[in-house]
């Protein structure tokens, strides 16, 4: 029996990436998210908490032994060597948890959906994933501004820091198998995810 397609979500901050991996995820696509494999990774007892450690030094964990996200993303975004460190740490983790995730789930789902935001910064995951295909969601650099600001979690000065911290739009697009345009009303985002589902699951239910 053949696998089932590997397909690589990624988007930067507010694009609505998750939105789309959420109306795949609705369809029947496995998702394998990279966010929540690095929070297990980096928990207490975490298996990249003791290299973490190693690499930063305890002040960049947190009372219970975890890493403290906040103080760690003051760190690197100030310093792009320090974060260089830290994805030299978690991205061998992630893919390989990500593998493992993979193998236990393509028995019985027509799709596998890998949501990667920083898919543009780890050159190695397309070949290390076997990815067939690599979907973009994209959006104008004001209307990522906006749909961050509506989460009410981050402020702007807080959200363009991360956009600046993330890789630039055109290295996004330019890694894109197929790309998603999020610019408009959520109907027409729906529609487009079918016509995408149709085409990476041919004979699957719309």
């Amino acid at each position: 029996m053949a696998r089932p397609p590997r397909i690589a979500v990624t988007g930067g901050i507010g694009s609505g990436k998750s939105t789309v991996v959420a109306m795949l995820a609705e369809r029947g696509a496995a998702v394998i998210d990279s966010d929540a494999i690095a929070r297990e990774l980096t928990a207490a007892g975490g298996q990249a908490i003791g290299p973490i450690r190693a690499a930063f030094g305890a002040l960049v964990l947190d009372e219970q032994g975890a890493l403290d996200r906040a103080r760690m993303r003051s760190l690197v975004f100030s310093d792009p060597t320090q974060r260089a460190r830290l994805e030299a740490i978690l991205h061998p983790l992630i893919r390989q948890r990500s593998l493992a995730l993979a193998r236990q789930r393509e028995s019985d789902a027509p799709l596998l959906l890998f949501d990667i935001p920083l898919l543009a910064e780890a050159a190695a995951a397309r070949q290390a994933l076997g990815l067939d295909r690599i979907l973009v969601v994209d959006c104008p650099p004001a209307v990522q501004l906006a749909h961050a600001h509506a989460r009410g979690t981050m402020s702007d000065e807080e959200v363009r820091k991360v956009m600046a911290s993330q890789a630039p739009r055109w290295q996004r697009l330019a890694i894109a198998d197929d790309v998603v345009v999020n610019a408009a009303s959520l109907d027409a985002l729906r529609s487009r995810v079918a016509r995408l589902w149709s085409s990476y699951c041919p004979g699957e239910p719309v």
